[in-house]
C-alpha cells in the first residue's frame, strides 16, 4: 500500500480527502469499488466500511470538483484530464443568413403575435386611489409664501 496515513490524519481526513491522496499515489484512474477499497486499507476502517459507506462516498466524488467520473466506471483526477468541447454540426443543420431589412420584419411580426398589454387593460380600470390628487407647480407654491 503506498499511503500510510498518521492516527492524526486517520481521524481528521475525509473519504474525498483521503481518495484524492490515493489517486496522487497511484497515479492512475481507478473504479470507484477499488478506489474506496484503498481509501478503507489506509483509513484502518473495518471492511464493512465497504458495504455501509459505497454510496456516501460516489455522492462525496460526484460533488468535489477535484475529481472526474470517466467512462466504464473509471474515477481520476481532474486535473489529469484537459477538458475538451467538441461541436458536432449535423448535415441536416443549416446556416441562414438574415439581413438587417429581414431582422426588422421578424422583428415586427413577433410584436403582432405579442399582446403585453391584455393584463394591463384590467389594471387601468381599477381605481387605485389617486383622483384625488393635487399637482402643486413649485413656482406657485414659492408665490403663495410671500
Amino acid at each position: 500500500m503506498k499511503v500510510k496515513l498518521t492516527a492524526e490524519q486517520k481521524e481528521t481526513l475525509s473519504y474525498d480527502d483521503v481518495a484524492h491522496m490515493v489517486l496522487v499515489a497511484y497515479e492512475k484512474k481507478m473504479k470507484i469499488q477499488d478506489l474506496f477499497k484503498y481509501v478503507i486499507k489506509a483509513m484502518g476502517l473495518p471492511e464493512e466500511e465497504f458495504t455501509n459507506g459505497i454510496g456516501d462516498f460516489f455522492e462525496l466524488l460526484l460533488t468535489d470538483k477535484r475529481f472526474i467520473m470517466l467512462e466504464n466506471g473509471f474515477w481520476d483526477l481532474k486535473i489529469n484530464h484537459s477538458t475538451r468541447i467538441i461541436l458536432e454540426e449535423d448535415e441536416d443543420d443549416d446556416l441562414e443568413i438574415i439581413s438587417d431589412t429581414d431582422k426588422e420584419e421578424t422583428l415586427e411580426e413577433d410584436d403582432k403575435e405579442i399582446n403585453y398589454d391584455e393584463e394591463k387593460v384590467e389594471d387601468d380600470e381599477k381605481e387605485d386611489g389617486l383622483e384625488d390628487l393635487v399637482i402643486i407647480n413649485e413656482d406657485d407654491e414659492d408665490n403663495d409664501m410671500l
